[in-house]
């Protein structure tokens, strides 16, 4: 049958606190009720999430999780990243709630990830972006860095991903400068997560040195950008 649609529901421990965030990245309130059970709707165009209040509830073992397709993630995240700006004064990318900035991920699939009040994830992708229709397989540090977003982008072990980006930098030493520049631009985006702010300013700093062309200064500029965003905001 056609016009077939599904809604997600999402777990949250407080439903006014749920509520509150997601206006704050752009949704509408649709409805809200407390008895007898707290259940909301935030809508935000064709996407909508319904949330439900558990007594309780522990947003840290929360394993709600949402998929969400745009034709275009990155302006997604940046409307996403204003409001959250406005409410919280800078991006909050540790602990709950959070939120990672757009990368290119695991294959082809780009997108970005947002975690609730509920400690609930919604996966923002780009519709047609298919990891099994990757024809560009990525080797070396480039594919150390895919491992490590994994890691920290898709289960939220920054530590593991730390670890893991440090153990190939330390390892594959001659490779282009770009993909050493994305990985010190990552090292420094999980160090800031985990609160190490001289990691991460040494990071980005060493990123900027590098000898790059100019069409690779153009093609990191996004990623400095809003890494260095980060590493200022931690200060």
């Amino acid at each position: 049958m056609a016009n077939e649609r599904t809604y997600p529901c999402l777990p949250c421990r407080d439903l006014d606190e749920a509520i509150g965030f997601y206006e704050s990245v752009g949704f509408a309130r649709t409805y809200r009720q407390m008895r007898p059970n707290p259940y909301a709707v935030v809508a935000r165009e064709e996407i909508q999430i319904h949330l439900f209040g558990m007594e309780n509830f522990d947003p840290g073992q929360s394993y709600g999780s949402v998929i969400v397709v745009v034709p275009d993630p990155d302006a997604l995240y940046r409307a996403f990243a204003t409001g959250l700006r406005s409410v919280y004064g800078k991006l909050p990318t540790a602990g709950i709630p959070r939120i990672l900035r757009p990368r290119k991920r695991y294959g082809t699939v780009r997108g970005f990830s947002v975690v609730d009040p509920g400690g609930n994830w919604l996966r923002v992708s780009k519709s047609g972006d298919t990891e099994e229709a990757a024809t560009e397989k990525t080797t070396g540090l480039a594919r150390v860095v895919d491992v490590a977003a994994r890691l920290g982008d898709a289960h939220g072990d920054d530590a593991a991903a730390l670890k893991t980006l440090e153990s190939g930098l330390a390892r594959f030493v001659d490779v282009p400068a770009i993909d050493r520049g994305r990985a010190l631009i990552y090292r420094a985006e999980l160090a800031v997560r985990l609160n190490d702010h001289a990691l991460a300013r040494s990071s980005l700093s060493e990123a900027q040195a590098l000898a790059l062309t100019d069409d690779e200064r153009v093609a990191l500029a996004d990623e400095v950008a809003q890494v260095s965003e980060l590493v200022l905001a931690g200060e």
